[in-house]
């Protein structure tokens, strides 16, 4: 079923990034946003939990200006180490950036708040094929922000071209691994020929077994800077976000460096923001998340992150750089999404999950 379900999304997203091309120009009509903040916020604080290197280096202080607010964005570790927090009470975060399949779990357990809509009239912006997600039907909870995928960043010098999981596994160096279990997870259970979602305890502990025993390469785990060390020469691959190696590659201004989605499958995810329970400032929270919606503003994120937007209006009016259209990393063609698969919710063998991934950490010695 998961199959399928990939498969009707990778077809709507395809015909989403390709319409209307011919109104796209060469480079992105990067500018100033015509976005104009309501009255009554200034002077205020909002605290932002989000990923590093993943919002443009002018949007919080745009907003802010805007606004006439201060904004303290702080670096998550992770979405369950996200999740572990809020339990223990929401430290003070009214914007956070969480991944599809923790949403889940945040609603059940009550650690989110609705969206308040009457703020967010930007909302119009987002593409219908990001909008009423198995893990939010309704989008009560959470807004896309950013998507992308799970693969493999590699020094083409030092390894070549990366088509098949079992390079990566073989490799005679360095590699690092993202500390993103459910990711890591599905990929031992899909190369076993499970389902990257089971909720079969044997199977996700076989899974574990499969990935130790090809883990003698891993030298580091990383929360979300493999790239950094790929970039570095410290390791010859790794497992990463789209968008963080783009980004090197970018940097880098040269040819060292590739990015490979494996033939037997990867991951394709979608991050949200989100408010959480008990936010300090719930209003000013959805009026960032408007902010953020603008299709210039949109862009101007994701033509600097190098992740696919989801805003539609942004496509639209030809505010997406071609080099990211047309790279095949940013926007993968529609056999690549063809071969990807997302991660569920599986709040109900949670921890099954979490325990494998401590015996993983433990025995490849992070």
């Amino acid at each position: 079923m998961y199959k399928i379900a990939v498969l009707v999304f990778s077809l709507f997203l395809v015909v989403a990034i390709l319409t209307p091309a011919a109104a796209r120009p060469t480079m992105a009509q990067e500018g100033a946003t015509t976005w104009i903040c309501p009255e009554g916020y200034e002077g205020q604080t909002l605290s932002v939990y989000g990923w590093a290197t993943y919002i443009g280096s002018n949007t919080i202080p745009d907003f802010e200006e805007l606004c006439g607010v201060t904004v303290q964005y702080d670096v998550t570790d992770g979405n369950e180490n996200t999740l572990t927090r809020l339990r223990e009470g929401n430290p003070g975060w009214d914007v956070i950036v969480i991944t599809d399949y923790i949403v889940q779990t945040m609603v059940e357990q009550e650690l989110l708040i609705p969206i308040n809509y009457d703020l967010i009239p930007n909302w119009a912006n987002i593409g219908d094929t990001f909008k009423g997600r198995s893990y939010d039907p309704e989008n009560t909870y959470t807004i896309p922000y950013q998507w992308g995928t799970t693969g493999v960043g590699y020094n083409i010098e030092a390894v070549g071209e990366i088509t098949s999981w079992e390079q990566v596994w073989e490799h005679d160096g360095p590699v690092s691994w993202p500390e993103d279990l459910r990711f890591m997870i599905g990929v031992g259970l899909q190369m076993l020929g499970y389902d990257p979602n089971t909720k079969d305890e044997d199977e996700i502990a076989e899974a574990a077994e499969y990935l130790v025993e090809k883990g003698s390469n891993v030298v580091a785990i990383t929360p979300d800077d493999g790239q950094v060390l790929l970039a570095g020469g410290n390791v010859d691959i790794a497992l990463e976000y789209s968008g963080d190696i783009l980004q090197i590659i970018q940097e880098c201004e040269c040819d060292d460096f590739g990015y490979a989605l494996p033939e037997e499958g990867a991951n394709i995810f979608i991050d949200n923001l989100a408010i959480p329970t008990d936010a300090p400032n719930p209003d000013l929270a959805n009026v960032f998340i408007d902010y953020i919606l603008d299709p210039q503003v949109g862009a101007d994120i994701s033509n600097e992150i190098g992740y696919g937007t989801p805003n539609q209006a942004a496509l639209d009016q030809g505010l997406i750089l071609e080099e990211y259209l047309n790279n095949g990393i940013t926007y993968p063609d529609e056999e690549t999404m063809a071969r990807l698969w997302t991660v569920d919710a599986n709040t109900d063998i949670e921890e099954a999950y979490i325990d494998a991934w401590d015996q993983i950490t433990i025995f490849i010695g992070q």
